[in-house]
Order: structure tokens, then C-alpha cells, then sequence
């Protein structure tokens, strides 16, 4: 069931949002500054590829304060409009109960987006 949920969730506009995560994050790995911003969207965008039957996992040093200072650049710099991105599509795909699971994948993915650093989806 999740392979039919990956292929359907790559035709309709997964393989784009995680291509999106990616070219963003070869983007930033192009400056010095921007390196662990970049492997961040790029891990983030793996694993939108594939969301179904991947759990939310944080590592046991997820909060270190320097993890913790490089989330809050993230969160001001990029998160808040990728998670509001990823709320709008949960809220569209809600409304019919064909797109629930979609919306439920998209839900999933907003955390990430806010926090990456320290997290991954398994």
C-alpha cells in the first residue's frame, strides 16, 4: 500500500516538491554560509519523494545549541513559508477524502520543514 501511495503521491506533484527541496538546497550548498541549510533541504527533499510509511525520527542530540540557533535561522529564513506551503496543500487535499492521505503525508512533512536539523524521516 505505501508503494501505490509513493507512485501516486510522484505523479501528483510530490516529484516536483522534492525537486524544488533539492535544487534549493544545491542552491545554498553554493555558498560557504548556506552549506548546512543546503544538505538540510536536500535531506528534507529525499524524503519527500517518498513520505508513505516514514515516521517522524529525531535524533538524541536534535536540540544542541548550536542545532538549536542554525533551526531558528531556518525557521525565519525558509520554514515558515515552506510549513505554510505544506498547510495550505494538506488544507486543499483535506476537503476531499480521496486527498486525505495526501493531506495526512503533507502534515507529516511540516516539522521538517520547520526544524530540519536533527530530524529525518524513516
Amino acid at each position: 500500500m505505501n508503494l501505490l501511495g509513493n507512485l501516486v503521491w510522484l505523479i501528483c506533484g510530490g516529484f516536483f516538491s522534492a525537486l524544488g527541496y533539492i535544487v534549493g538546497g544545491l542552491g545554498l550548498c553554493l555558498t560557504v554560509v548556506g552549506i548546512p541549510f543546503g544538505i538540510q533541504s536536500i535531506k528534507v527533499g529525499f524524503a519527500t519523494f517518498a513520505p508513505f510509511g516514514k515516521e517522524l525520527h529525531e535524533a538524541a542530540d536534535a536540540d544542541t545549541p548550536l542545532r538549536l540557533i542554525f533551526n531558528v535561522l531556518w525557521l525565519i529564513l525558509f520554514g515558515w513559508e515552506i510549513a505554510l506551503w505544506h498547510l495550505v496543500w494538506a488544507v486543499v487535499l483535506g476537503i476531499t477524502v480521496i486527498g486525505l492521505p495526501f493531506a495526512k503525508q503533507h502534515l507529516k512533512l511540516i516539522p521538517m520543514a520547520i526544524f530540519p536539523l536533527g530530524r529525518s524521516l524513516r
